[in-house]
């Protein structure tokens, strides 16, 4: 058995109940692209945690849910508004402004967190043909950063966005993360915090693969399915996306997963904490970690527990646990940094 690392969610293995999920869902031949019963299931299963109200679609991967999402609400001669550090900015390749069309306007931020004082100063640009028109706050919840915007936080981004006609998108790569974190249902955090459009992420909290595009307003997705069509992300075996998600929002293994990945990184954060040479440079909201570990170290304990290098320049890694980081690895981990950094 390969060692689990701490380097990104995204390489831990697939949860034993999505794997049953989809050896079920694996009978006999059903109805392709998603007309099928165990998408309907799927689909109320999200409409259980995001209100009736929903449009709900499925796609194959993250990037293609934030482009497509943000592709639906956007013309060309606009923008979309993120944190510097966000993924459509960072680790999308261009997708964004490639298949939108749209300039990304990325601020400064020091902890991934977007704040409306920051969005205020954008607001010359409106009617001013010289200029790109900002249409869409896009947040991450849980920010790259770790961090998770509250509820309030929440509530005066899309209100200052509604107020100037604007949508609030969200990354919810890891929103499974924050809602535990807040102590708050999915709903509490997106329609009742007035998202427009979200990204739910499935992959990062147990899932093989698998987004969902969520619309609060049915009216925003009217060519939605056609934009998904031209977008090369209409699954014709839905049944398998839609058979994890059932698994993951039928009943409580969304919240299961997301709350041991984050007391995971609460715990290798006390451990880290405890050594003089470590420094923690990030609130530990979610399931990442982020600290100042002196550069000489880094190569000797990436040999033993691999992990990303964060920012070069001031020696700040990321850690990340997931769904299936044990105490025995963190104990482990702590002992090799115990050891290499004495």
């Amino acid at each position: 058995m390969s060692k689990r690392s701490f380097a990104s969610d995204n390489n831990a293995g697939v949860h034993s109940e999505v794997l049953e999920a989809i050896k079920a869902a694996n009978d006999g031949h059903v109805i392709a692209y998603g007309d099928d019963h165990i998408t309907a299931r799927a689909t109320k299963a999200f409409q259980k945690h995001f209100g009736r109200d929903i449009a709900v679609y499925f796609v194959f991967g993250g990037t293609g849910a934030n482009v497509l999402g943000l592709k639906s609400i956007t013309k060309t001669y606009n923008a979309i508004v993120c944190a510097e550090t966000a993924h459509v900015n960072v680790d999308e390749c261009g997708a964004p402004e490639k298949f939108t069309g749209c300039k990304l306007i990325a601020l400064p931020t020091p902890d991934g967190k977007l704040r409306v004082d920051q969005l205020k100063p954008l607001l010359h640009a409106f009617g001013n043909e010289h200029h790109v028109q900002p249409r869409v706050i896009s947040i991450s919840q849980a920010t790259e950063m770790g961090t998770v915007y509250t509820k309030k936080e929440l509530k005066a981004l899309s209100s200052f966005a509604h107020d100037n006609d604007m949508f609030l998108h969200v990354d919810g790569a890891r929103i499974s993360n924050a809602a535990v974190s807040l102590n708050a249902s999915l709903k509490e955090i997106t329609a009742d915090a007035g998202v427009d459009v979200l990204s739910f992420g499935g992959t990062k909290n147990g899932m093989i693969y698998g987004e969902a595009v969520v619309f609060f307003d049915k009216n925003l997705a009217a060519d939605f399915k056609y934009i998904r069509k031209q977008g090369m992300h209409l699954p014709s075996k839905m049944r398998y996306i839609s058979a994890q998600f059932e698994a993951m929002l039928g009943g409580d293994l969304w919240k299961r997963s997301a709350a041991h990945s984050n007391r995971m990184a609460q715990m290798l954060a006390t451990e880290l904490a405890k050594i003089p040479q470590i420094k923690i440079t990030q609130r530990v909201e979610s399931n990442g970690v982020f600290a100042i570990v002196p550069a000489r170290y880094i190569p000797t304990l990436q040999k033993k527990y691999f992990f990303y290098v964060w920012n070069e320049e001031i020696s700040e890694v990321r850690l990340m646990a997931s769904f299936d980081t044990t105490e025995e690895d963190i104990r482990d981990f702590i002992a090799v940094v115990r050891k290499t950094v004495k």
